[in-house]
């Protein structure tokens, strides 16, 4: 079970819009973590590979919080749910939550937040691995 997202401040590059989210080695296995700076969430999968998941859901743009009791994203405007890799657990929510681009770097994750990535599904190739 998922802990509670913990809140980490970020540090951006020379043009600001890639965010250094920190160490691999920071962000366990099962986890999801709150970046106020970047709107998004970073979410380590049970395999180790990292999605960046934008806060906004996909049906109105409400800002979806991550429910670890739940294992899941819940939107409090219209009860929309996602899983922890963004795809859509239930509707009003026509697709998956935007992705931001990941990179690894020297074990170093960094996120592009220059702009959020729709896409209609999941797949597996959405994944970073370090």
């Amino acid at each position: 079970k998922p802990a509670a997202p913990r809140r980490r401040r970020a540090t951006h590059d020379d043009d600001g819009t890639i965010l250094i989210a920190g160490p691999v080695d920071r962000f366990e296995p099962g986890s999801v973590t709150a970046f106020q700076q970047g709107r998004f969430y970073l979410a380590r999968l049970a395999d180790g590979g990292f999605l960046a998941l934008n806060r906004e859901c996909t049906h109105l743009g409400c800002t979806v919080p991550w429910v670890s009791g739940e294992g899941r994203f819940v939107c409090p405007c219209h009860a929309s749910a996602f899983d922890i890799k963004g795809d859509v657990l239930s509707p009003p929510a026509p697709r998956p939550l935007d992705l931001f681009a990941v990179r690894i770097e020297n074990d170093i994750v960094k996120v592009d937040i220059g702009a959020p990535v729709k896409r209609q599904t999941f797949s597996q190739t959405q994944v970073v691995h370090p």
